[in-house]
């Protein structure tokens, strides 16, 4: 009987190792540790008929963003003004626009330049 004890005891042992490990993990991606971070998602959609693009704009950090600017490439721009903590944003460029690229910047030496990205299709979905 006392094996079983031991065994169950070092097991839960472990568990709690393991779940102290992984919630650190995950609570470390989930906490901003910033006070300005910003985090930027292009992506496109090509439809048989047209092309989307959407680009997600969220600030990550502790303080409100100022001054942020969207370059979408080709002259095409857009001032969002100020983001809040937390607050998620999504803008189109126009439809003119050849979407190879955003540029997003800030105050704080906020400078994001990402590719857009296309979308996984599914089988059965719009444009498979």
């Amino acid at each position: 009987m006392k094996q079983y004890t031991l065994i169950l005891a070092l097991g839960a042992v472990v568990i709690g190792i393991m779940g102290i490990i992984f919630g650190m993990d995950v609570f470390k991606m989930s906490v901003t540790t910033q006070d300005y971070d910003i985090f930027v998602d292009p992506i496109l959609d090509k439809q048989s008929l047209f092309v989307m693009g959407r680009i997600t704009i969220q600030n990550t950090g502790f303080q409100p963003l100022t001054n942020v600017h969207v370059n979408f490439g080709a002259g095409d721009t857009l001032d969002l003004g100020t983001i809040k903590a937390g607050e998620k944003i999504i803008v189109s460029p126009p439809s003119d626009n050849p979407m190879e690229f955003v540029m997003i910047t800030a105050d704080n030496d906020i400078f994001v330049n990402k590719a857009y990205r296309e979308m996984p299709k599914m089988v059965g979905m719009m444009g498979s």
